[in-house]
C-alpha cells in the first residue's frame, strides 16, 4: 500500500469496518467485566408527582442484592445535582432561570422516566425482580405539557430573550406572509443504547466510567463535579460508538450513578438501556414553536423577518440545550438570503416531558424550516415563482446577515440551479400527469439549507513517531460511526506523506489525551484535522535541520514535499520516518502535540429537491424522487462524505415522514414510547439518493473543510414539506410529520 496515494480526495473502504462487519466490534456490551454486577433503575411512571422517600426494605432483601440506592444516599455521600452544561444565554451572560437535574428524584418527579432510584444485584434478573419490590409513594399533579401554557408560567420560563428588530420593514411591506409552525418532537433512537460500566479503582481512589458516549472530556469533567472529585480522578472510556447524533453529546445522571455505585459495591457495574428507557430517558429534540412572518416588496424582494418562537425543553434545561436556543437558533435565521432586517423573540419554557438535547442540524433546522416554509408560502399567495424568488433574494459570500454573523463561503445561486437542473424540472409536469393516470397526487419541493458546525471550539492532537515506523495519531475527538479511523490517516498523508496504512488512530480514553472536544456539530474533520495539519508543519519544522544534517546541506535549502525532504534542486532526499528514526535516537523526536481554539465555524449548505406521491385514498406519503447538491469544502473521502449525506437524508426525511414524540396532554405519558408506535424509515421508504457536489473552499480551516454529517437532514424536512403543499395546493401540514391520517384528514377537510 506504500505506494498508493490515499490522501485528500481519495475514498479507500473504511478501514474499521473490517472488524465491524466480522463482529470484532468493541461496543459496550461487547467489553469483559470480571465479576460484573447489574444495575436497574426504576423510574417515574408520572410525569408529575410529589414523591416520599423510598422504601427500600424489601428490595434490599431480595436474593442477589447488593444495593438499593435512593436520594437519601446520594444525599448522605455529598453528591451534587447536574446542572445544564450551558447555565447562561452565550450571547448576553444572562443566566438561565433552571433548576439542576437530581441524580435520583428527592421531592418530586417531573418526568416519565425519571429516575427514583437504583438496583444493583449478581444478575439483571435479580435486579429487576428486587426493583418491583420498591415502595414509592407517587403523590400526582397535573402535569403541563404545552408550551404555550408554560410560557404564562414564570417558574416555567428559562428566558425570553429579544434581538433584532424587523417592525419598520413590515410597515412599508406590499405582501406579508405568516405561518405558525411546530418543528415538532423527535426521538433520536441511536443504533446502539447508552450505558454506563463503572469500576472503581481503590488503590489510585480512581472511577473508571465505560460509556457510549461521543463527547469524553467534556462528559467527564461534569460528572467529576458531581461526583465531587478533580477530574483525574474520572477516567471515561469509549472504545466503539454505535451513533451518537447528538443524544450522547452531554452527561446524564447515570455515568454518575454507576461508577459511584461500583465504589459502594467494591465491584464492576454494569448498566445498558433497554430500548423502553431510551424512549423516555435519552435527550430528545427539536419541540419548537414559531410564529412567523416574511415582509416583501412588490418584486419580491425580502424586508424582513419576524419569528416569535417557544421552545419546548422537556422536564429540566440539560445539556446544551441553552445554547441551542441563544447561538445556534439565531445564528443562521433567513438561511442563504438577504434579508435586512430580523427580529425574534426567543422564549425557553419547562414542561413535563423528556428533557431536550440536540440533534442533527439542532437550532439551525429549525431556523431554515421557518424560512423555506415561509417562501414557498409567498410564492404561493402572492404569486411569484418559488425558485425566482428564492434566486432574487440569495446572498453572495463571503455575507454577514442582519443579526451580524458572518459566512465566509458558498455559491448558493449556482448551486441552487445545479440542483433544479439535476432534478430534471421540465420533466415534472409529464411526471405529474402520469401520477394523476394512477390516481395520485403529485408534489415537487425544494429547500437550500446551511448550517454552522464546529462544536466545542477547542481541540489537541498528539502526534507520535514509534521505533517500528508506525504513526500513533492521538486525537480528543470521539468518532461515533463517521470513519475517522480511515479518514484521518488520509488527513496525516496529506500533510507529511506518510503513507496510510502506517497510521494508528488512537481515541476514545481520557487517560491517553489531557483534552478533547469529543464530536458534535461535524466538528471532527474541521477541529481534529486542522490540528494535524499545524501539528504537521510543526513536524516539518522540527525534521528539516535533522534532515540537512543526514543530507549535508544547508537548513535553507531543504525542502519537504510528498513525504520526504530533499535539497533544491538535487535529487537527493531522505524520508520523513528515517528523519523520524534518527530524531529519536538523538534524543530530539519529532513526537508532536498541539492545541488550538478556533475563531470561525464552518457552513456546509446545499439544496435538495424532492418529489412525493400522495394516495388520495389514505393519505400516504411516498417519497419518490430526490435529488441534491451540497457544498462540503474540500472533502477528504467522498464516499465516506456521501455515506453521512445518506444518513442525514434519511433523519430529515424521517422527521418529515413518520416520526414523532406524542405526549398525552392529560397525563404525560409518552404515547409514541416503542417501536410499535414510533416508526422510523427503512431502505425501502427511499429512492435512490441523486447526491452531488458544488464544493467551495472554506476560508476559515486550513484544509479548506466544512463539516458534512448534519446538513443534509436540515434542508430534507422542509422539502419535503413544501412537495407535500405543492401537492396539496396550499399551506401543506404545519404542525408534526406528513403522517397518512394528517394528509387524510386535509384532503377531507378539501372536499
Amino acid at each position: 500500500m506504500d505506494g498508493d496515494r490515499l490522501g485528500l480526495g481519495a475514498s479507500p473502504r473504511r478501514r474499521e469496518d473490517a472488524r465491524f462487519l466480522i463482529g470484532k466490534g468493541a461496543y459496550l456490551d461487547d467489553l469483559v467485566f470480571p465479576d460484573v454486577a447489574h444495575a436497574v433503575f426504576v423510574r417515574s411512571p408520572h410525569a408529575h408527582a410529589g414523591i416520599r422517600p423510598v422504601d427500600a426494605t424489601l428490595a434490599r432483601g431480595s436474593p442477589g442484592v447488593l444495593a438499593v440506592l435512593t436520594a437519601r444516599d446520594v444525599a448522605a455521600d455529598g453528591l451534587n445535582d447536574l446542572p445544564p452544561t450551558v447555565e447562561a444565554n452565550v450571547q448576553t451572560g444572562e443566566r438561565f432561570h433552571f433548576t439542576p437535574m437530581p441524580l435520583l428524584a428527592r421531592d418530586e418527579v417531573r418526568y416519565v422516566g425519571q429516575l427514583v432510584a437504583l438496583v444493583v444485584a449478581e444478575t439483571r434478573a435479580a435486579a429487576l425482580d428486587a426493583a418491583e419490590l420498591l415502595r414509592v409513594a407517587y403523590e400526582p399533579r397535573p402535569p403541563v405539557m404545552a408550551p404555550e401554557t408554560a410560557a404564562a408560567k414564570p417558574e416555567l420560563l428559562c428566558m425570553d430573550w429579544r434581538l433584532g428588530d424587523a417592525d419598520a420593514a413590515f410597515t412599508d411591506a406590499a405582501h406579508i406572509v405568516s405561518l405558525r409552525l411546530h418543528n415538532h418532537r423527535i426521538v433520536t433512537n441511536l443504533m446502539e443504547p447508552r450505558g454506563v460500566v463503572g469500576v472503581y479503582d481503590t488503590a489510585s481512589e480512581q472511577y473508571i466510567a465505560h460509556v457510549s458516549s461521543q463527547s469524553l472530556h467534556g462528559n467527564r469533567d461534569a460528572i467529576a463535579r458531581v461526583l465531587n472529585v478533580p477530574p483525574e480522578r474520572l477516567r471515561f472510556v469509549a472504545p466503539d460508538v454505535g451513533g451518537g447524533f447528538g443524544a450522547k453529546n452531554f452527561p446524564y445522571p447515570e455515568q454518575a450513578l454507576i461508577p459511584w455505585a461500583a465504589r459502594l459495591c467494591g465491584r464492576p457495574v454494569k448498566w445498558i438501556a433497554s430500548r423502553t428507557e431510551v424512549f423516555v430517558s435519552d435527550h430528545q429534540a427539536r419541540d419548537h414553536l414559531a410564529d412567523a412572518s416574511l415582509a416583501l416588496d412588490a418584486d419580491g424582494r425580502f424586508l424582513g423577518l419576524r419569528v416569535d418562537s417557544i421552545a419546548n425543553i422537556g422536564a429540566y434545561m440539560c445539556g446544551g440545550a441553552g445554547s441551542l436556543q441563544t447561538f445556534q437558533y439565531p445564528h443562521l435565521q433567513g438561511g442563504i438570503y438577504t434579508i435586512p432586517h430580523v427580529g425574534l423573540r426567543i422564549r425557553t419554557v419547562l414542561t413535563n416531558a423528556t428533557p431536550i438535547g440536540v440533534t442533527r442540524g439542532p437550532g439551525f433546522a429549525e431556523a431554515i424550516n421557518v424560512i423555506e416554509r415561509l417562501i414557498d408560502a409567498a410564492a404561493q399567495k402572492c404569486g411569484f415563482d418559488r425558485a425566482t424568488l428564492r434566486r432574487r433574494n440569495m446572498a453572495r459570500t463571503p455575507m454577514t446577515n442582519a443579526l451580524g454573523y458572518a459566512v465566509d463561503s458558498g455559491a448558493f445561486a449556482e448551486t441552487f440551479d445545479k440542483a433544479l437542473a439535476a432534478a430534471d424540472l421540465p420533466g415534472f409536469a409529464a411526471r405529474r400527469r402520469d401520477s394523476e393516470s394512477r390516481g395520485l397526487l403529485r408534489g415537487l419541493g425544494f429547500a437550500c439549507h446551511i448550517k454552522a458546525t464546529g462544536g466545542n471550539p477547542s481541540e489537541n492532537v498528539d502526534i507520535r513517531f514509534e521505533a517500528d515506523g508506525s504513526v500513533l495519531l492521538i486525537t480528543g475527538t470521539q468518532t461515533i460511526g463517521q470513519g475517522h479511523e480511515t479518514t484521518f490517516p488520509q488527513i496525516v498523508e496529506h500533510c507529511l506523506g506518510i503513507p496510510n496504512d502506517r497510521v494508528q488512530l488512537v481515541q476514545g480514553d481520557t487517560a491517553v489525551i489531557r483534552a478533547g472536544g469529543g464530536h458534535g456539530s461535524s466538528r471532527a474533520t474541521y477541529m481534529g484535522g486542522t490540528a494535524i495539519f499545524r501539528a504537521s508543519e510543526e513536524i516539518v519544522a522540527k525534521g528539516r535541520p535533522i534532515a540537512a544534517s543526514m543530507l549535508e546541506a544547508a537548513e535553507a535549502d531543504i525542502n519537504f514535499a510528498d513525504g520526504a525532504f530533499s535539497i533544491a534542486g538535487t535529487d537527493r532526499s531522505v524520508g520523513l520516518l528515517d528523519v523520524a528514526a534518527k530524531a529519536r535516537l538523538s534524543g530530539t523526536p519529532l513526537d508532536t502535540y498541539h492545541f488550538w481554539t478556533r475563531e470561525h465555524m464552518t457552513f456546509p449548505n446545499g439544496t435538495h429537491v424532492v418529489e412525493v406521491e400522495i394516495d388520495r385514498g389514505t393519505g400516504r406519503v411516498a417519497l419518490v424522487r430526490h435529488t441534491a447538491v451540497d457544498d462540503y469544502g474540500v472533502i477528504v473521502n467522498p464516499m465516506i462524505a456521501s455515506g453521512q449525506a445518506h444518513g442525514a437524508i434519511a433523519q430529515g426525511s424521517g422527521q418529515a415522514l413518520m416520526e414523532h414524540a406524542v405526549f398525552d396532554t392529560q397525563t404525560g405519558q409518552c404515547i409514541s414510547g416503542s417501536f410499535m408506535d414510533y416508526t422510523m424509515p427503512r431502505a425501502d421508504d427511499f429512492p435512490a439518493f441523486n447526491l452531488t457536489f458544488n464544493n467551495t473552499r472554506c476560508t476559515t480551516n486550513p484544509l479548506g473543510v466544512k463539516g458534512c454529517g448534519e446538513a443534509a437532514a436540515v434542508g430534507m424536512f422542509p422539502a419535503i414539506n413544501n412537495a407535500v403543499a405543492d401537492a396539496l395546493g396550499g399551506d401543506g401540514i404545519l404542525n408534526g410529520p406528513v403522517t397518512s391520517e394528517r394528509i387524510w384528514r386535509a384532503l377531507n377537510a378539501g372536499r
